[in-house]
């Protein structure tokens, strides 16, 4: 491949390959096939940040040290509006919730979501794996060996997060949901205060409706 002589032009090339690509490409991989080195890279990668900010119509996110283009999110209603019902589906308050509990508690049990809601989440939570939000990483040792969840890497590109260490505090958690357009948040806003606090009444009781849980695919005995 020829050599890349110019910042300008080696922030141009991320730029078209980020936009091809779609999904996060790893800098590792970028600069392994761009022949450059790392540093050349994220030089590169900051100022193409700094350029798609602000009130830009793209912005580059990380995470999981992948780089990624994106919309901005400032601009998500119009984005919905024009390409509507081309748009990711909303989640509930309940499922909204449970991946709160997940995301700062994982990994964990459907049990554990459970004893902190003091509501059967099934519901929740199947809609969470649905949607590519959480998934199932391991089972945990104990009777029954029942599975463990935690979040995806679609949960930290929707939220803008680099990884799960960089978790914003509660308040700017629940700005970052309502971009996303989720059903309006209870006025106490109790979620994620003091989880040892919650109780939530919109579901069944838990021990009710186990039949409504699924999981895809072959579970292990």
């Amino acid at each position: 491949m020829s050599t890349i002589d110019t910042n300008y032009n080696l922030k141009e090339v991320v730029r078209a390959i980020l936009f091809v690509a779609g999904d996060g490409v790893e800098k590792e991989f970028l600069a392994e096939k761009l022949d450059i080195s790392m540093k050349e890279l994220e030089k590169a990668v900051c100022a193409l940040e700094e350029e798609c900010s602000n009130e830009n119509g793209l912005h580059l996110i990380r995470y999981k040290n992948k780089v990624q283009l994106s919309s901005n999110p400032n601009f998500a209603t119009y984005i919905s509006d024009v390409l509507s019902p081309i748009r990711e589906k909303s989640l509930t308050r309940a499922a909204l919730e449970t991946l709160a509990i997940v995301a700062y508690k994982q990994p964990v049990t459907k049990l554990d979501i459970e004893d902190i809601r003091r509501v059967n989440s099934d519901y929740a939570t199947q809609a969470l794996l649905d949607q590519n939000m959480i998934e199932i990483v391991g089972r945990k040792d104990a009777v029954g060996r029942p599975l463990l969840f935690g979040t995806t890497e679609e949960f930290l590109k929707r939220f803008n997060i680099q990884s799960i260490e960089d978790l914003p505090d509660y308040d700017e958690l629940i700005d970052r949901l309502k971009v996303l357009g989720e059903e309006e948040q209870p006025e106490n806003n109790s979620l994620f205060k003091n989880v040892d606090d919650f109780k939530f009444e919109d579901e069944l009781p838990v021990g009710e409706g186990e039949e409504l849980f699924e999981v895809s695919g072959d579970e292990e005995a």
